[in-house]
Parts: C-alpha cells; structure tokens; sequence
C-alpha cells in the first residue's frame, strides 16, 4: 500500500513480514515492533491531513526525541507533506524566522512551549507533542483509523532542513525523496547493515545524522534501534554488549573514553563505531583503538548532501581523513574554476544522487552553489591524496561547527553588537577537546564597566546554549588588514589553547 510513496515504500521494504519484530527498544525496558510504528505513522498522516496538510505542505516540528516524533517523520511524509525539524534549543525568535519563511500548513511544538509558538505561528494549525509522546497531536491521531498513503515520487520534497549561511539568513536545504532514500540505501550496503544489527540512537532526530543517517539506515535494514532520548555515558555503556553499532560525534566518543568501564570487554558484541558532523581528533582515534580494538569509521556529509564520503567497512580507516566518495557519488577539489592535482588543497565539490534540490525560496543562492551539471560547492577547503582519500583542512566559509552542530558568527556578533556598552565583536571557532569546537567572543567594549559576564548573561535568552559563547573575551582592539577587514584568522590563533588543558 505505500508503493506509489517512493521514500516510504523503501522504508518499509526490509520489514515487510516482519511486523512483530522489535524495531524499537526503550528506556524502561518497553519496546516497539515496525508494525506499531508504521500503524502509528499511518494515524499521524490522517491527523495531519485533518488539519488540511496537503501534498507539498510544510510541517514545522520542534518537540523532544520520542518514537512519537518518528512517527510524526514518517506521517508526514505518507501525507505527502515535507517534513520541517527543528533544533529544541531554538528560541522563539529563532523559530520566528522558520515559520516565516517556510510557511507552514502545521506547527507541532512541546505543550510547555504552546504560547510562545502560538504568537509566531500565523495561521498555521498549531499542534503539540510533549516528551513523553502526549498533546492533542497524539490525541487527535489515536481518534484516527486508516490512511491511504500519499503517491509521491523521487523528485518531489520530503524533507527542508534549515542549515546556516554566510548571508545572515539562514537557509532551508529542499530534500527529495529520491535524495534521502538513494543515500540510506548506499549508507546501509557500504556499512553492512542488517536485519541482525542493533544501533545505539542518542542522536538528536531534528538533525540530518540522526533523522536521515541513524533512522532512515535502520529502517532501511530492518534493524533494530536502541533508541535514547539523548547522549547517556551510563545508557549507552550499558546497551553496548547487546548492541552492534553506534552513531555519534566526536563528543560522544571523548567523553565515552572518560569512563573507565569501557574496555574491550564491553565493546566485543560490537562491530562499527561512526562518527561525524564535525571532525576526529587523531587522538581520540588512537584512544579508541587502544581501548575498544575497534577503530572509529569517520564519514562526510553536510545537510545540502546527507552524505556524501566514508571510510571504508574493509580497509584502512585512515585518522584525520573522511575517506573516499560514496559509491555513486563523485568529488573533486577546485580552485579558480580548475581541479587540482592530488595533495593540493582547494575547495571541495560533491555531485550525486544525494544532493539536495537547492535552498527554499533562494534562486539566486541555488545558483551560487549548485552548478547547472549538479556539482555543488560544499564551501569546505580540502585535498585528496594519491589514494583517493578525502581530507577536510578547513571552512572556506565563516562557520563554526560545535558538537556537531552549525554556528553563524554573524548571527552572534549581530546581537553582541546591539548591547549597550559594545563598540564591536569577532565570533570564533576554537578547539575543545569535548565539542570539537567552542564559539568564542572577542569583544572590544565602547564605555567602561562592560564585563564578559554581562555580555555572556544578554545572550542567555536570546540564543540556543550551543550558540552561545564558551567564554568571551575582552580586548581593546581587534586585528584588521590594511584593508580594514578584521583578521579572524589571527584571533583563532591567539585563543587556540584556551580550551587545551
């Protein structure tokens, strides 16, 4: 019944038959077969569709990581709708923007956050889902029964994803369903995943790598998920010897590395570790090799392409580098128009199956990074050496990238300059051991008294806790060419060790 739905039918393909088979393990010990799921799925598509979702409508969902959400996923996507996550850190002037630009048919949030969301929600219907998969969404979907599953094909939306820019505006990434099903289909046969495997899920599900990388590739398999609400040392420790395989950022992996019951012992029921969204020390690798026998299979990918390189199953997983292009996908590195030989740094451009349809409502940018023969400029400076193997060295763009997560400088600066007592700011990405990278504020204050406590504390409520700064600075100047631009390059050196000890 899901046939004429592209993304869907695929999801559903690798456990048709199996409907009583566990898709799902809980917190608490419950569990969630693929027939519950999909039957929950079917019911959110019928509510949505009550509330007048129709194919091609938007719907915006900031809510907490449950199986409900999944199924609210999956339910939009069978109504034909695309599907719109949003990070729960987001304040309300942050979804503000979202919903002023996608204009969607839906609004689904946490009941705590129902005013709020309301007043910015225009005349989108408002719905509500709450951390323990309750609100009248639920409500409304559990008074349903059947649903006839939306035809949609690979061309058409099933997913906006909103990335940061350069411009001060961020940008929704359009998402076909061939885009997700073609790149979960070459994720689960280049990582061998099956029917057999049990996937730690601790990502965060409003991102590409927990949505459309950890769910869509288990889903794909007929595997099954333990599925936590979060990152939990002691949960995932714990889940490790019934498990096979974890998905995770480097923070997931260095503070793992911090308990000392991880040893090879906990870790012989498993066969993979990967990590991405943002980049391995070589330290931890070696770290957890030493301690595990296993070696983390690192991978690339951005939320314009899902992903798009990866170290191999077999083979070196070489430290430092995300390996080579994907079967089906093809990368090269560019300057001035002209491919560079191996070993040269440039910048890095993907083309294939899994990249996305261009940004929402943004031509004029679609064009500047999407090339007519489908090569899109990922704006990340990198090499291939003589074997093939992707490095990324650095971000052509001014972007900072913490715990797996993106962070505008200018949308920081804006607001630290509009405080009083500010004459300017720079916003940075430097190392941390933890997070990978931590946000940073050089500010040149304009009248005495101004403190970095005071400047941090006006912040608190303006923006999610990622994008705040880990620390702020204070100096009398900041570095500038003779052009009069301000030289972040040279801040980023001077505060490179702030997080080191």
């Amino acid at each position: 019944m899901y046939g004429q739905n592209h993304l869907i039918q695929q999801l559903r393909t690798s456990s048709l038959g199996r409907e009583d088979a566990v898709f799902a393990q809980i917190p608490g010990g419950g569990t969630v077969s693929f027939g519950a799921l999909f039957a929950g799925a079917e019911r959110m598509a019928a509510a949505l569709a009550a509330k007048g979702v129709q194919p091609g409508d938007r719907v915006a969902v900031q809510v907490a990581k449950t199986i409900q959400a999944i199924e609210l996923y999956l339910g939009t996507v069978m109504a034909g709708g695309v599907f719109l996550p949003l990070n729960t850190a987001y304040t309300a002037p942050e979804v503000a923007y979202f919903i002023g630009d996608a204009t969607p048919r839906a609004v689904v949030c946490d009941p705590a956050r129902e005013d709020e969301t309301r007043d910015i929600s225009g005349a989108a219907e408002l719905l509500t889902l709450d951390a323990a998969g309750q609100g009248s969404l639920r409500d409304l979907a559990d008074a349903q029964s059947g649903f006839e599953v939306v035809a949609r094909a690979e061309a058409d939306l099933a997913a906006i994803l909103y990335t940061s820019g350069t411009t001060g505006r961020s940008k929704g990434a359009m998402l076909s369903h061939g885009n997700l099903a073609s790149n979960s289909l070459t994720l689960r046969d280049y990582w061998r995943f099956t029917d057999a495997d049990v996937l730690i899920h601790a990502l965060p599900i409003f991102h590409t790598h927990g949505l459309f990388v950890a769910t869509n590739v288990a889903l794909f398999a007929g595997a099954q998920v333990v599925f936590l609400p979060g990152f939990d040392a002691e949960a995932i420790l714990d889940a490790m010897p019934r498990a096979t395989a974890l998905m995770g950022v480097p923070t997931f992996y260095t503070r793992l590395l911090q308990d000392t019951r991880l040893d090879r012992a906990r870790a012989a029921n498993m066969r993979l570790f990967i990590s991405g969204s943002a980049p391995l020390l070589v330290d931890t690798h070696e770290q957890w090799e030493a301690r595990t026998g296993h070696r983390i299979l690192e991978r690339y990918g951005m939320t314009e392409t899902n992903m798009s390189t990866s170290n191999p199953y077999e083979g070196e997983r070489r430290a430092g580098t995300v390996g080579f292009p994907l079967p089906g996908v093809e990368a090269r590195v560019m300057k001035d128009s002209t491919e560079v030989p191996a070993g040269e740094i440039g910048v890095l451009e993907v083309r294939g199956p899994n990249v996305f349809q261009g940004y929402w409502k943004m031509p004029e940018k679609t064009a500047e990074e999407l090339r007519p023969v489908g090569w899109f400029i990922t704006g990340d400076m990198a090499k291939l050496d003589g074997d093939g193997y992707v490095t990324i060295v650095g971000r052509e763009k001014d972007l900072v990238i913490t715990g797996g997560f993106n962070v505008y400088p200018k949308e920081v600066e804006g607001l630290i300059d509009d405080l009083p007592g500010v004459l300017e700011s720079a916003v940075i990405g430097v190392p941390h051991p933890d997070f990978g990278e931590a946000v940073v504020a050089v500010v040149v204050p304009g009248a005495e008294g101004t403190s970095a406590d005071a400047v941090a504390g006006a912040l608190s409520g303006q923006l999610a806790k990622f994008k705040q700064p880990k620390h702020v600075v204070l100096v009398d100047a900041l570095p500038r060419n003779t052009m009069g631009k301000v030289q972040k390059k040279a801040l980023r050196e001077d505060y490179a060790g702030m997080f080191s000890a």
